[in-house]
């Protein structure tokens, strides 16, 4: 063995120690984020009673989507006064002619986005303000998106949960789409890793301050949302539902983030560049548009994902056992994290091993979302760019 081979062995054990340290203190004090299993079985539960509900629904050029997922809502098996407001941002695809084609369903033509808002949270706000005209307003709104398809026993489910345990906000990640090889890769790594952010347990434990939410599917109680200011409180964030779950909490009230079983997205990924896009629109602001933040990120990635690979194969070539052995442990143990998000998905648990391909494509889609902000344009999407 050369010399150098002699002085990269210690170091590269060393670090395949320290790597493996690092996703035991994962595995055993994040929260158990990994268990995946804040789960919500749809339809199996009932509330006692049945308060008045607003579905209010933001839709912007979803035409080849919106009548499924606007069915979805009107054909809720809640027993209950259910308004549904769907609120036209812009749409070029004749969305809204679309929509006013689902019985029970109220079309909003937005109105220009005002400044200091997101186009989402303004067509929100226009949603709300109608629901809110009603001479008996609504107890709780629904805000989801205009890609999901959902389960017709959600609502009361998510209802039963919310008066039980008088919950402020009872929010849902619903099953995202898989249908191509990169969704295979990159979808349950993208839930995977907003779990490892925001373990699910601690953000349902109202002692920690930790909050989240999931945009797809989030029922709240409307008098915490006037507690807070209404959706105002909001406006201009990127990501509105995060936002949302940390200033309601913050204010006293009770938030849960459940994993949802059978309600679903409906959105194909038609190619990594959407995905991509996706990711790259949020990414910078989610560290609050820090350098430092990001050089942060991005060194803990490659540490905790890249690593374990790659000094596997060091120990394989420099004939280093210890050293392979740590490294594969390390491996080992980041594809046992993934393997409940994988089987939730139907996917093998061999398929955890592809996990750091995906953190490298993230840290680069953040590496991106940087360089589109110093460029200006951060937070593009669908034809609009926000400005901070």
């Amino acid at each position: 063995m050369t010399a150098d081979a002699l002085q990269t062995v210690p170091t590269a054990f060393y670090l395949a120690i320290l790597v493996l340290a690092a996703w035991g203190g994962l595995l055993v004090l994040r929260g158990d984020f990994w268990r995946a299993d804040q789960r919500v079985a749809e339809g199996e539960t009932e509330p006692d009673r049945w308060p008045i509900v607003a579905g209010v629904i933001p839709a912007r050029n979803e035409a080849d989507v919106i009548e499924q997922s606007l069915t979805s809502v009107a054909e809720q098996h809640y027993e209950g006064d259910i308004r549904i407001f769907l609120v036209d941002d812009g749409s070029t695809d004749g969305t809204a002619a679309l929509a006013r084609q689902v019985p029970g369903v109220t079309v909003i033509e937005g109105s220009d986005t005002p400044a200091g808002w997101t186009g989402k949270m303004w067509a929100v706000s226009q949603g709300i303000a109608a629901a809110e005209k009603a001479p008996d307003p609504a107890a709780y709104i629904w805000l989801t998106d205009a890609d999901i398809a959902h389960h017709p026993g959600e609502l009361a489910s998510l209802m039963a949960r919310s008066e039980d345990d008088g919950l402020d906000l009872n929010s849902l990640m619903v099953r995202l789409r898989i249908e191509k090889a990169w969704d295979v890769l990159l979808i349950p790594a993208f839930v995977f890793f907003f779990q490892k952010l925001y373990p699910f347990p601690w953000v349902n434990d109202p002692a920690r301050k930790m909050a989240a939410a999931a945009g797809g599917s989030m029922l709240v109680r409307h008098s915490a949302l006037q507690r807070i200011g209404g959706i105002a409180a909001i406006a201009g964030e990127l990501i509105d539902d995060c936002a949302l779950a940390q200033r309601i909490k913050s204010t006293g009230g009770r938030i849960r983030l459940s994993l949802a079983t059978e309600t679903r997205s409906i959105r194909a990924y038609n190619s990594v560049g959407e995905i991509w896009r996706m990711v790259a629109r949020t990414a910078f602001h989610q560290l609050n548009y820090s350098v430092l933040a990001l050089a942060g990120t991005v060194a803990a990635m490659v540490f905790l994902y890249l690593l374990p690979p790659v000094l596997t194969v060091t120990g394989l070539v420099l004939w280093e056992t210890p050293t392979t052995v740590a490294a594969f442990a390390a491996w080992f143990a980041m594809g046992w994290a993934f393997a409940p998000t994988l089987y939730r998905y139907g996917l093998s648990p061999w398929y955890g091993f592809m996990l750091p391909a995906a953190g490298v494509m993230y840290t680069l889609m953040t590496l991106d979302s940087a360089r589109r902000h110093w460029q200006g344009r951060g937070g593009e999407w669908k034809g609009r760019t926000h400005r901070p």
